[in-house]
């Protein structure tokens, strides 16, 4: 019986040579394309995306929708409105416990009023007056009981006279400092606390007016909305579903063989259909895992099985030609990370 080597002996070249080209275009691994010319290899993969779902933090009816799917949208571009009644209002009575609380310390710093404080000197005049006549009083009171004309007893009620007279002008004069220098230490303090607490609640409320209403965090694809004006949007669902350019990046499995040879920042190519120059990436990521791993022990036959996750980004400006879900070719040099 004639062995394999006489047999294709017996087949001339050019039929060897298409059977071995069909041999090279059948083998797959794992549903794989790589084709190896010199150092450049081209895998097969499909584009995917990172989505930004915009929200609001807080509930509300939508009452505004401002885009609109497949709508290309500016950083800062209002995306959606929410009803805000209750939230202006809530931050109208934040606004008034602010003044409130700041015309009360207001108050307490600068003392009594002006027409108060003169009561109190019109007081202290008084005193003074009473204070006056009874020294005098008491001076005549004095001279009289040295000439024996009067009693002790008279004496003494002059001197307690003037002495009550004295407090009281010594009392209304203490009592007109006080009110210049306005409330005690203790009471301004607490009224300083009651205004950085109402600050605190004017910010609060502004803040969750201000999360009523959302904006484009960049420029970007409104790549889907989810609601309608006049439904309501519970806390934290996402309105509007954003793609920036920039979050466009192509999945592709490189054999374990090739991974070493990469590298992030990497230089490569992407190709697809209807596209013959193709556009140039970077490799943004190598995964350190095997993927499609068999659950058997390894060895040198099962190595070859192993293939790795890697992700390349094209620039903002070519990205916008790429879609999620569309399968492209990517071309890498597989000398370029050595």
């Amino acid at each position: 019986m004639p062995n394999l080597g006489s047999l294709l002996q017996r087949i001339p070249v050019k039929a060897r040579l298409a059977v071995l080209a069909l041999a090279l275009l059948g083998a797959g691994f794992y549903g794989l394309r790589h084709f190896v010319q010199g150092t450049a290899a081209t895998y097969q993969g499909y584009v995917e995306a990172e989505y930004v779902h915009v929200a609001s933090p807080v509930a509300g009816a939508l009452a505004e929708l401002r885009v609109s799917r497949g709508q290309e949208v500016q950083a800062g571009a209002p995306l959606f409105v929410l009803e805000q009644d209750y939230e202006r209002a809530a931050l109208a009575v934040a606004t008034s416990s602010l003044k409130q609380a700041a015309d009360r310390l207001a108050n307490l710093q600068k003392g009594q009023r002006p027409t108060e404080l003169k009561a109190i000197s019109a007081r202290l005049g008084q005193a003074n007056t009473s204070l006056g006549l009874a020294e005098t009083e008491f001076k005549r009171r004095q001279k009289l009981y040295a000439e024996r004309t009067i009693s002790a007893e008279e004496m003494d009620r002059a001197r307690a006279d003037y002495d009550l007279k004295v407090g009281q002008v010594r009392e209304m004069s203490a009592n007109l400092s006080t009110a210049r220098l306005g409330a005690r230490t203790d009471e301004v303090g607490a009224a300083q606390a009651e205004v950085e607490a109402a600050k605190g609640r004017v910010e609060q409320a502004a803040w969750t007016l201000g999360q009523k209403s959302q904006a484009a965090p960049a420029a970007a694809l409104v790549f889907d909305t989810l609601y309608s004006q006049g439904e309501w949007v519970p806390a934290g669902k996402a309105v509007a579903v954003l793609l920036p350019p920039q979050n466009i990046k192509v999945r592709f499995f490189v054999p374990e063989e090739n991974v070493g040879a990469l590298r992030v920042g990497q230089e490569a190519l992407i190709r697809f259909d209807g596209q013959t120059e193709g556009i140039p990436a970077r490799v943004s990521y190598v995964s350190a895992q095997a993927e499609y791993t068999p659950p058997i022990l390894y060895s040198s036959d099962s190595r070859a099985k192993l293939v790795f996750l890697v992700e390349a980004r094209p620039t903002p400006e070519q990205a916008a030609q790429l879609h999620p879900g569309q399968p492209v070719d990517v071309q890498l040099n597989l000398t370029a990370g050595k």
